[in-house]
């Protein structure tokens, strides 16, 4: 992602302050992108309609779109003469597949989106519909919870600097590129997380004379050097490499606590169906323990599911 020329920001009908969208006037104000105001929309008494006549029907569904579209228009009216805005209205019973149709068919570039806050815990909650969109969009998905991205601030790019796969490196490179990019659109300072896996307990228990302490250490230097070399790729300081012991779920929270982050880019797998349950990925495990923003990224010559 070296522009941003399309926005599709999802509304959500259950809030009034509309996150996704005050975030895509943000990043359209710096990138000079085209934003859509995208919602489907579906009312299930429809369904208990089937005795009605089909004109009555239409009418029926007519009426719902056309009161959301106002709502919508009403929302970004003020914002109409600087921006290029319109709305768009779906009738679809599975938000995340007319999102992902949507995108598919009409080639945008990002996908935002809204988080929910729970009320007592105050931490982040991830729908089914963010799951289905950081699984199966085939461009990036920002999700966003209620705050600012002050100048200055920190993001993240979290990577994997030791993978030798073909595909994570590809990834890795996509990661800072994405995140550079937004870094630079939103004058942030971009820092780069990588987390190596400590001494397997079992080995240490049935190998007395392991040196888990040197397998550590050696473990250690691999993993900084290589981030360091990332880095250095990309023109970010050393001192904004944070290269520490243990899982990605647990370390990216920590740093991203420490460094205040506005912003985590971080790559998904998008594993579907069987796998995705019983594997899942880093990134969700990663999700369900922050509390800043996640861009989402796929691999490179991804392709969804609904892409048929």
């Amino acid at each position: 992602m070296d522009t941003i020329k399309k926005i599709l920001a999802v509304i959500d009908p259950s809030k009034s302050e509309q996150t996704a969208l005050k975030r895509s006037f943000e990043l359209a104000h710096k990138s000079g992108a085209e934003i859509t105001a995208f919602l489907a929309i579906y009312d299930f008494s429809y369904e208990m309609t089937t005795m009605l006549s089909f004109d009555e029907r239409e009418a029926m569904r007519t009426a719902v779109i056309n009161d959301r579209i106002a709502w919508i228009e009403s929302l970004i009216e003020q914002f109409q003469e600087d921006l290029d805005i319109d709305c768009k209205v779906i009738w679809h019973n599975r938000p995340f597949e007319s999102i992902i149709q949507t995108v598919l068919k009409d080639n945008y570039d990002i996908v935002l989106k809204g988080t929910h806050e729970h009320a007592t815990l105050k931490s982040v909650i991830f729908t089914p519909t963010d799951w289905h969109l950081i699984r199966k969009c085939p461009c990036p998905v920002l999700l966003i919870k209620e705050h600012l991205w002050p100048a200055n601030g920190n993001i993240i790019a979290a990577v994997n600097a030791s993978a030798d796969d073909q595909q994570h490196q590809t990834l890795n490179q996509r990661i800072i590129k994405d995140a550079k990019f937004i870094a630079n659109l939103i004058d942030g300072n971009l820092h780069l997380v990588n987390s190596f896996p400590g001494t397997p307990v079992n080995i240490a228990i049935e190998i007395p004379e392991f040196d888990s302490t040197q397998f550590n250490e050696t473990v250690k230097v691999h993993h900084t050097q290589t981030c360091h070399e990332l880095a250095l790729q990309y023109d970010i300081p050393i001192n904004q490499c944070h290269i520490k012991e243990g899982l990605p779920e647990d370390i990216i929270p920590i740093v991203a606590n420490e460094l205040d982050a506005e912003l985590i880019v971080m790559g998904t797998v998008g594993r579907t169906g069987l796998s995705a349950a019983l594997i899942g990925n880093t990134a969700e495990h990663v999700i369900d323990n922050i509390n800043c923003d996640v861009l989402a990224l796929k691999p490179d010559g991804y392709i969804s599911p609904l892409d048929k």
